[in-house]
C-alpha cells in the first residue's frame, strides 16, 4: 500500500471565506452543498489552471481544502496574499489520502492505497493538476464542467473573462481523452504529439493509461487506444447550442 504524502489539506475559516473562495475558484462556492467535496480550479489571468483544488464546505464560515502537496506551499502563499484583508485564517492540517468515488474523490486523514486511486482517477477522467502541470490547460479542456468543477454564470473570478468568452464564443480544438498504450508511461506534461499533451498517467500491464488533453484527429496518428470516459465526461465539451 502507497504511503507517501500526495495530498495536503487546508481548513480557511472565518466570516469572509465564502466570499473570498466565490472570486478564487471556478465553481459556485456559494451554490456548493455542505460536506459534498468537488474539484475545481485556481486559474491565472489567462484562465489556465494555477492550482486544481478539491473543495468542501463544512458550513460557510468553514472550507476544508486540498491540493497535491507539491502545491501546498505556493497555493498558502497564493491564498494569503490575494486573501490578506479578508477575515479568515488558512492553516495547514497535514497529509491527506485519496478515495475515488465515482467520477468525484474523497479524503481521509488514514493512509489508502494512492497508486489505486491514481489508476481509478485516471479510467474515471478525474484528471489532477499539480506542479508540472499548472497554468498548462483550461477548465473546459479537463472537462472540469462536466464535473461540476466550473459554474459560467457565478458571476467575476480570477480568469473568468478568458474562460467565459472561450465557453460563450468559441470551441475548444483539444480537450480530455482517455488513452491507452504500450511501453513505459510518459512524463506528466510532456507531448506525445505536438497536439496530445499528457495530463496524468500510469503504468498497467504491459503498457500504461493516460489522460491526455488532445485533437481527436492527432490521436489517430498515435499507437494508442482511445477509451470510453464515463457517460458524464463523453460528451461534446462546447456549449450546447
Amino acid at each position: 500500500m502507497a504511503t507517501s504524502t500526495a495530498f495536503t489539506s487546508f481548513t480557511l475559516k472565518g466570516v469572509d471565506a465564502q466570499k473570498f473562495l466565490q472570486g478564487q475558484v471556478t465553481l459556485n462556492a456559494e451554490a456548493l452543498a455542505e460536506n459534498q467535496t468537488r474539484y475545481t480550479a485556481i486559474c491565472n489571468q489567462k484562465g489556465r489552471i494555477l492550482f486544481g483544488v478539491w473543495l468542501k464546505k463544512i458550513v460557510p464560515e468553514n472550507f476544508e481544502i486540498v491540493v497535491s502537496a507539491d502545491q501546498a506551499e505556493d497555493f498558502a502563499k497564493h491564498i494569503r496574499k490575494y486573501g490578506a484583508f479578508s477575515k479568515m485564517k488558512l492553516e495547514e492540517a497535514g497529509p491527506v489520502y485519496p478515495t475515488a468515488d465515482g467520477i468525484f474523490t474523497v479524503f481521509d486523514s488514514e493512509a489508502t492505497d494512492i497508486q489505486a486511486w491514481e489508476i481509478k482517477a485516471i479510467e474515471s477522467g478525474q484528471a489532477w493538476i499539480q506542479a508540472a502541470t499548472a497554468e498548462l490547460f483550461q477548465p473546459q479542456e479537463l472537462r472540469l464542467h462536466q464535473r461540476e468543477g466550473v459554474h459560467y454564470d457565478k458571476g467575476c473570478y480570477l480568469g473568468q473573462e478568458v474562460i467565459a468568452r472561450l465557453w460563450f464564443k468559441a470551441k475548444p480544438k483539444h480537450w480530455l481523452h482517455l488513452v491507452q498504450g504500450t511501453g513505459n508511461a510518459p512524463v506528466v506534461a510532456s507531448k506525445l504529439h505536438n497536439d496530445v499533451e499528457v495530463v496524468n498517467s500510469i503504468a498497467v500491464d504491459e503498457g500504461f493509461k493516460a489522460l491526455v488533453v488532445a485533437k481527436p484527429e492527432a490521436l489517430v496518428e498515435l499507437s494508442l487506444t482511445v477509451l470510453n470516459l464515463p457517460e458524464q465526461l463523453s460528451g461534446d465539451v462546447a456549449r450546447p447550442q
